[in-house]
């Protein structure tokens, strides 16, 4: 397979997508037999994206619909919700890939209209999704010169950005040229020279780092955090009973529920829809996740828990969740 030119015909240029096909990556399979990309998205609130109504779409998911950890859907994960549905409708030209255990895979988008499934996962109840796929080039999992594209062989520094549990995560610019000279099979020299790299790579060497060792590191962080914080406060019965300070049976099941939580919300802060950066990356470190509680004066349970960015957190302080929401609308509202 031929690698595509960096821009296309009419001299823009290309957005390079991760792809990640629903939970544990279940459609994969499917897309790489029929050469197709593939999103999904609830019944009951996909009528509101194809009428384009993305304030009625918001508030039916949120009504309906919960996150995979049983919280309930804050604001900008269904704004995302909505928005994969048109990425994947208006994608044409643009650059997907996708890893697959130790192999690493792409495809260009194509100009195609997207055809759906009907249940693909039948399950009881209302739970019913539509399955989305629309037709892409061959995936291939070679370069543009033909060598094979190895995920073990990959830089550490490009490991960090080519691998994501979240949904069709665009790559910022300088990320985007690196993976489409990876793709193309160019010299990336310019970029494993840079400082940054140099001491990614040398870390890699003491240690293996990768994204999930990331993941984890900032899971186990903030879990450390809010035992901390209970801790303090005097009050860390585990018991079960309704006045508990925590309502987990211990820190690991607190752990689990949090990696619950960075699945459901895809990466992005529940107050302000940013990408949240995890331990060990180099971003900005207000963007760094923190564990809040929705309702400040209730505790660290179920449903009450959401990851935010840093300085969010700060801000928002001990207001309430859906006051802090509609300032986050207007200010949002005035750019």
């Amino acid at each position: 397979m031929r690698f595509r030119a960096r821009q296309l015909a009419d001299g823009t240029s290309m957005t390079v997508y991760i792809a990640n096909f629903g939970r544990g990556n279940w459609a994969w399979p499917e897309c790489l037999q029929t050469g197709s990309l593939a999103v999904m998205d609830d019944v009951r609130v996909h009528p509101f994206w194809l009428s384009n109504d993305r304030e009625g779409y918001i508030k039916e998911a949120q009504k309906l619909l919960r996150l995979s950890s049983g919280g309930p859907v804050p604001t900008p994960v269904a704004s995302r919700w909505f928005n994969l549905n048109t990425i994947l409708a208006t994608t044409e030209g643009d650059l997907w890939i996708h890893r697959e255990k130790h192999e690493l895979w792409w495809t260009n988008s194509i100009k195609a209209d997207s055809q759906f499934i009907d249940d693909p996962n039948p399950t009881s109840g209302p739970a019913r999704i539509y399955l989305y796929h629309k037709k892409c080039s061959a995936w291939s999992d070679r370069n543009g010169k033909g060598a094979l594209l190895g995920w073990d062989g990959l830089h550490p520094k490009a490991k960090e950005f080519l691998f994501t549990e979240g949904t069709f995560q665009k790559l910022s610019d300088d990320n985007a040229a690196y993976a489409k000279a990876l793709i193309a099979g160019e010299d990336l020299s310019a970029w494993h020279a840079r400082p940054d790299w140099k001491a990614k790579a040398e870390s890699a060497k003491r240690a293996s780092v990768t994204y999930f060792d990331s993941r984890r590191k900032t899971i186990v962080r903030m879990a450390m955090t809010a035992m901390g914080t209970i801790a303090q406060s005097g009050d860390i019965s585990v018991v079960v009973k309704k006045d508990k300070a925590l309502g987990f049976r211990d820190q690991f099941e607190l752990e689990k529920y949090i990696d619950e939580l960075m699945t459901a919300q895809d990466g992005a802060c529940a107050l302000t829809g940013l990408r949240m950066s995890l331990d060990g990356d180099d971003g900005d470190t207000e963007l760094a996740c923190s564990l809040d509680r929705i309702d400040s004066n209730a505790h660290y349970e179920r449903g009450n828990l959401q990851i935010v960015c840093k300085f969010a957190n700060r801000w928002k302080g001990a207001s309430d969740n859906e006051k802090f929401l509609s300032l986050i609308a207007k200010i949002r509202a005035l750019s």
